[in-house]
């Protein structure tokens, strides 16, 4: 069957496709780090779906989290038999998705009320990582309906945790053994709008809290009390010039070519304007060159931590959030690399290009044991956003790819 048949088959499933993304996204999946329940009725959702594809085998491998109220943490592994079983291509997506933040913010819809507009299709999660869950789904289905038996057997892992450290996800499958050394792994999880970029490469990530404690007084009286605000905040400026300063080195291949060490979230303080606070909480995400070492980092933060201690007489403790040292293994000269290169000609046309960014997906677990994944897909790059969307026509796209990566030798 030429390809041109399978592409249409899975234009056919444009609209089946886009209901299922918009069925998604009205469940929130958000970690209970970030006030949230978990993924489990996302995930009972997606099961419905699965079940009508027609897989040969689904298995559940959930993880136990107290936390939720379901006490576990779902991750689902869809099997479509290939001709041969001893290579295996792995598409994997996540369920989770980061609060929708403040709601004034979505000028467009609901974050969890989708809405389909001029061709995209806008919600929390629809680009992260919802348009590429529903394109593999989907690529299968369309292989199903057609009767097409790939050439290598298809197995698509759907991942609790990715945004909080994937402890209950994809680091629990892989110590339940599932995945061989020799399979074939996509994670798309990241991407560009014409999807010409493969990324074989990601950054050390680092997330770390800062806690400072001065005294709480009145504020017309500063001279009986400590400012842990004003302390706080100085430090976290030092430590973003000194970071900056010192892991300053630039390398090309990857999208953002330098190190990031960005303060982002701030907790609460006071009550009142007129209360000097006693405590500040800032936090750091951290994204650092393979060329550093992580450790090399963290001493020089604790450094000027401890600078301001000494000099403020503020108690200063540093808590690391996610230390994920970058994988020393890259993937550009791989075999599921030349694959994805083979199936972007085929079927957009392009001469795929390949590079390093800022880290964060399921791919880091893989190279730190071996197995050389890849990062692909077709995005604007709005994740995490206000008003996030995804094309419907970068998900049709991206569907045929993956079909292609199932059915090419």
């Amino acid at each position: 069957m030429s390809h041109e048949a399978l592409f249409r088959e899975i234009e056919k499933l444009r609209t089946e496709m886009t209901k299922a993304l918009m069925e998604l996204i009205r469940v929130p999946a958000i970690a209970p780090e970030n006030g949230g329940d978990g993924e489990m009725q996302k995930a009972e959702k997606l099961m419905k779906i699965l079940e009508t594809v027609g897989f040969d085998r689904i298995e559940r491998h959930d993880a136990e989290d107290q936390r939720v109220s379901a006490r576990k943490r779902p991750n689902i592994v869809a099997y479509y038999h290939g001709k041969t079983d001893a290579e295996r291509l792995w598409i994997v997506t996540h369920l989770d998705v980061v609060p929708p933040g403040d709601e004034n913010h979505w000028a467009t819809t609901k974050p969890f009320e989708p809405l389909l507009k001029d061709g995209c299709v806008y919600g929390r999660g629809s680009e992260d990582n919802g348009q590429s869950l529903t394109a593999s789904v989907f690529a299968v289905y369309a292989l199903k309906r057609l009767g097409i038996k790939p050439h290598r057997t298809v197995c698509l892992a759907f991942v609790a945790d990715e945004e909080q450290g994937s402890v209950m996800g994809i680091k629990h499958l892989m110590n339940k053994g599932i995945f061989r050394k020799n399979d074939l792994i996509v994670v798309p999880d990241s991407g560009t709008s014409d999807g010409s970029f493969i990324e074989t490469a990601e950054k050390s990530v680092l997330w770390f809290k800062i806690r400072t404690v001065g005294k709480q007084v009145h504020a017309s009286l500063p001279n009986k009390g400590l400012n842990a605000h004003r302390i706080g905040m100085q430090l976290a400026v030092a430590l973003d010039k000194r970071l900056h300063e010192k892991y300053a080195l630039k390398d090309d291949t990857f999208d953002m070519p330098e190190s990031t060490f960005e303060p982002t979230k701030k907790e609460r303080n006071v009550e009142a304007v007129n209360i000097i606070p006693g405590e500040d909480i800032t936090y750091f995400d951290c994204r650092i060159l393979p060329n550093y070492n992580v450790d090399d980092v963290l001493a020089d933060i604790n450094g000027v931590a401890e600078e301001f201690q000494s000099k403020t007489g503020a108690k200063i403790a540093l808590e690391i959030l996610q230390k994920q040292p970058a994988p020393k293994l890259k993937a550009d000269n791989a075999q599921i690399t030349a694959l994805l290169k083979k199936a972007l000609k085929e079927a957009r046309g392009l001469e795929a290009r390949v590079g390093g960014v800022g880290g964060g997906t399921c791919a880091a677990f893989f190279r730190q044991v071996g197995i050389p994944a890849v990062v692909w897909s077709t995005v604007d790059e709005v994740m995490h956003q206000p008003n996030e969307y995804s094309k419907v026509e970068n998900m049709v796209d991206d569907a045929k790819v993956f079909a292609l990566l199932a059915i090419n030798p």
